[in-house]
């Protein structure tokens, strides 16, 4: 049973690792903090608004 856990929060972050990047956010780092926070991670990505594009 625990690797079922583990999977499966693993999963979870590599979807908020494709969200982030999404909303040109870091994948990166987003990945890492859905590893610590879990589905905490995920409700702040989805409540964030995207990134604009700025070309400086």
């Amino acid at each position: 049973m625990n690797e079922e856990y583990f999977v499966g929060w693993g999963t979870l972050s590599l979807i908020n690792a494709g969200i982030a990047q999404g909303k040109n956010r870091s994948g990166l780092n987003w990945f890492l903090v859905s590893l610590l926070l879990g589905p905490v991670a995920t409700l702040i990505l989805l409540m964030v608004e995207k990134r604009s594009d700025q070309d400086d």
